[in-house]
């Protein structure tokens, strides 16, 4: 049986690389569905039965992932598929039988303009120690935007990159620096006890894959005060919203020294979303913070719920709301009304901007140069 299922995950892993698939589903009951620029599509194959999903589980998942599995009813994993792609995979078990997300990873890395991030970006990645968050929903780009940061400092610059990652994602390769990658359970028991180890291993730039505890948390802040850049990603979906969150993580009576901590070690805070682009593929926007004299007295008074408004006064350092750089991304016709409002922050608020700019411009045909809407 084990080599007809191999068969099968090739060709299912080759037809996802060639259609530039995001995802992979399996699960019984329905054929494989392949995620195509945010929509799900069924393959016109046979229905998967439950001896279909445990052999092409057990075609690609190591044996020490299959016994989590059993212990623990998930497991996940990074596997490389040739020279072609790597997958993060998830495996997990649903009504008794074995379920599988397959998250393409692309090998080619893109560059920060190719992402639509400013320039700015760069000069932030390169600072001598704090704080970079990227945060967002699951499945929004954050380890894109982090591979294409890490990448940048990479061929910039002589550093020492340590990466602490569940799974390994992008794989990087020294180029001017020196680069690390350490997947949590298999190099390391897990992130807080890795960015202590790192400590010892004299980097200057130091990525941590997820802050999802307060260990990893206090230990990603005592990083970046001791002089070295520590990027990290949080599943929080405003720059204010992610200040809040890693405060709120500390008990009450530490709360106020986290915040002078984090007012004097953050650099800046990318809250990303990926929407689906007009004539296809995807495009992201992104709200960005970044922690002026301004901001840092802001979140060290505990005054945190100002900080939307001095990302908006703060354009000129390079700044943006989410809802403003929707606005940006509608009035370029790069996506359409319902993607945009589907992610904006105040929805109501957005859709009367994109009502009066389409007014506006039926008014008053000399604004078309600015911004061209239909």
């Amino acid at each position: 049986m084990s080599t007809g299922q191999q068969i099968l995950i090739d060709k299912l892993l080759s037809a996802a690389v060639k259609q530039g698939a995001s995802d992979i589903h399996i699960a019984t009951g329905q054929p494989p569905v392949f995620r195509l620029h945010g929509r799900m599509r069924k393959l016109e194959t046979k229905t998967l039965e439950p001896e279909d999903t445990v052999g092409l589980m057990k075609s690609i998942t190591p044996d020490r992932c299959q016994r989590e599995l059993q212990e623990n009813g998930s497991t996940d994993f990074g596997f490389a598929f040739g020279e072609l792609a790597r997958f993060r995979v998830s495996v997990f078990k649903q009504r008794g039988n074995v379920g599988m997300v397959l998250r393409q990873i692309p090998n080619t890395l893109l560059t920060l303009e190719q992402l639509g991030l400013p320039d700015v970006v760069k000069k932030l990645c390169m600072r001598p120690r704090g704080l970079f968050l990227v945060t967002g929903p699951t499945g929004s780009g954050k380890s894109t935007t982090l591979a294409s940061m890490i990448n940048y400092i990479n061929e910039t610059v002589d550093h020492h990159i340590i990466t602490i990652e569940d799974p390994i994602e992008f794989y990087h390769y020294h180029k001017k620096s020196t680069i690390n990658q350490r997947e949590v359970h298999v190099d390391v028991p897990s992130f807080a006890e890795a960015i202590r180890r790192a400590l010892r291993q004299d980097p200057d730039v130091i990525l941590v894959g997820e802050m999802r505890d307060l260990e990893t948390i206090e230990a990603a802040i005592s990083a970046a005060e001791t002089g070295h850049v520590v990027f990290g990603t949080l599943h929080t979906n405003s720059a204010q919203g992610t200040i809040n969150r890693i405060i709120d993580a500390f008990p009450a009576n530490l709360q106020e020294q986290v915040r002078t901590q984090l007012s004097t070690s953050i650099i800046s805070v990318i809250a990303q979303t990926l929407l689906p682009k007009i004539g296809g593929g995807r495009i992201a926007a992104y709200e960005i913070l970044i922690v002026t004299s301004a901001i840092s007295n802001l979140i060290r008074e505990n005054k945190t719920f100002r900080i939307n408004s001095a990302i908006q006064t703060g354009a000129k350092h390079g700044m943006i709301l989410m809802d403003d750089a929707l606005f940006r991304l509608w009035q370029e016709e790069k996506v359409s009304t319902e993607d945009v409002l589907a992610k904006a922050q105040s929805t109501d608020e957005l859709a009367k901007r994109i009502a009066n700019a389409r007014r506006g411009i039926l008014d008053d045909e000399s604004d078309t140069e600015g911004g061209g809407g239909h």
